[in-house]
């Protein structure tokens, strides 16, 4: 296979090509990159392995648009390292076969040469490859064949095998800061070879604020706003000026970060659920909304506050698990925007509510249960009797019927009969606790033991 072109990864093959703005000003080294300072700082990591020319395998794990991509590109370039690029989106065994035959052919060249010039296999998108597709680059990676960085926007730990992992270093790229979008944005204002200097296109200090804000930590957006903005605005005396009116035009279309089936939806139920769970009326809201803002299915929500009304409220407060299904209701009736608003009830009540988990917990303890003992046999007297040969087999013989014992306070109760099997006749699930409704509860839970103790007719003895 003849070796690629060794040119710049950052030239431009066909100048009379368009390139976007976010491509053009790409960065091409360390000291043009924003952002990612706990990485690329004076003795970070890729720093350091920057510096010294020496470059290893890594994952680059972060959302969109925090320069994944231009981040391995620069490590490569700036280490003299041939670059080969997939996108796992697209690639497929024949891509890997052939990606990893460029690698062996310029290993073969540069030790016939007595050069070590390595090879950085670099894979977007790399969650996307399945299991088998992972595991051939990694007898490559072990004999020296291709260094292996490869970018991601979900949890490595979960979408990536071990084996992989363990040859390869994870590195964090987060979101960059409205600080950084706002350098981003002056310097594309400000270069004339490459950005939009040469229009001299103006924008006020709170329209760039504007701008950066809506990007939502993606220079990427960033950028891409800008170029438009560049085209709609007016000429005057020799500038380029952006009224407001084109600002809201531009953004109108904006939505936030929000991945429907990664590492963002994840992180955001789980954070709406802690707070709810811990009393938190205005996290519940804030996280709702920026679900919803973002594109979330407001159904997927509507159950998800149901279950949340079961497990953290519970018997504290019945009324809940009806509010939630209320607003489920509702919300299938209005659709959005004006059935958000019933979610946003449910979420503040679910909040404002008194927690247990005591239904939660006993759930889990009684599926412990039936896992330790198995099946265990209905006792006799608690079996259906609806024939002559079930009775004759003594179904239902001794039971006692609630309604005809004595009445308490609380009600018929048929004190020492027991509805478990006799093995854990003495089992306990449900422990209600000292919150809302269950503190009422729980008082009379501990009457009817008192009265069970108590009693001469105890059915296992």
């Amino acid at each position: 296979m003849p070796p690629s072109s060794t040119q710049s990864l950052f030239a431009d093959d066909s100048p009379e090509v368009y390139q976007p703005l976010a491509a053009r000003l790409r960065p091409r080294t360390l000291q043009e990159f924003t952002g990612q300072a706990h990485l690329l700082a004076p003795g970070k990591s890729i720093h350091e392995a920057v510096t010294h020319k020496q470059p290893h395998s890594m994952i680059l794990w972060g959302p969109p648009g925090v320069g994944k991509t231009t981040l391995a590109r620069i490590v490569a370039e700036s280490c003299d390292c041939h670059f080969v690029t997939l996108s796992a989106v697209l690639a497929g065994v024949k891509e890997i076969r052939a990606a990893i035959e460029q690698a062996q052919f310029h290993q073969q060249q540069h030790q016939s040469a007595q050069a070590s010039r390595k090879t950085i296999v670099f894979v977007d998108e790399v969650h996307r490859f399945n299991k088998a597709q992972q595991d051939a680059f990694l007898p490559h990676i072990e004999d020296g064949t291709i260094l292996f960085i490869g970018a991601t926007t979900e949890n490595p730990s979960f979408e990536l095998n071990n084996a992989l992992l363990s040859r390869a270093r994870v590195y964090l790229l987060k979101s960059l800061t409205e600080q950084d979008l706002l350098a981003v944005i002056d310097n594309a204002l400000a270069d004339s070879e490459r950005g939009l200097g040469g229009l001299r296109l103006a924008l006020d200090d709170e329209q760039k604020r504007a701008l950066a804000r809506a990007a939502d930590g993606d220079a990427r957006r960033t950028l891409n706003y800008l170029e438009v903005l560049s085209d709609m605005a007016d000429e005057v005396d020799g500038r380029r000026e952006v009224r407001d009116e084109h600002l809201e035009q531009v953004l109108a279309e904006s939505y936030r970060r929000f991945d429907k089936g990664g590492d963002a939806f994840y992180d955001q139920i789980s954070a709406l659920h802690k707070a709810v769970r811990g009393s938190s009326p205005d996290g519940a809201l804030y996280w709702l909304t920026r679900m919803l803002d973002g594109g979330c299915d407001p159904i997927y929500l509507a159950r998800r506050l149901t279950r949340m009304a079961v497990e953290d409220v519970g018997l504290a407060d019945p009324r809940a698990l009806q509010v939630c299904t209320d607003c489920w209701d509702t919300y299938t009736r209005l659709g959005s925007p004006e059935g958000d608003m019933a979610l946003a009830q449910a979420a503040l009540y679910l909040a404002a509510a008194p927690k247990s988990n005591a239904l939660y917990s006993a759930f889990g303890e009684v599926k412990a249960s039936l896992s330790e003992h198995g099946s265990l046999e209905v006792p006799v007297h608690l079996r259906n009797a609806p024939t002559q040969l079930a009775k004759e087999m003594g179904h239902g013989a001794e039971y006692r019927y609630a309604h005809d014992e004595a009445h308490t306070e609380q009600g018929g109760y048929a004190a020492g009969e027991n509805y478990l099997p006799q093995e854990i006749q003495d089992a306990r699930f449900y422990h209600p606790k000292e919150v809302g409704l269950e503190s009422r509860i729980k008082e009379k839970m501990a009457h009817f033991r008192q009265l069970d103790e108590q009693a001469p007719n105890k059915r296992y003895k």
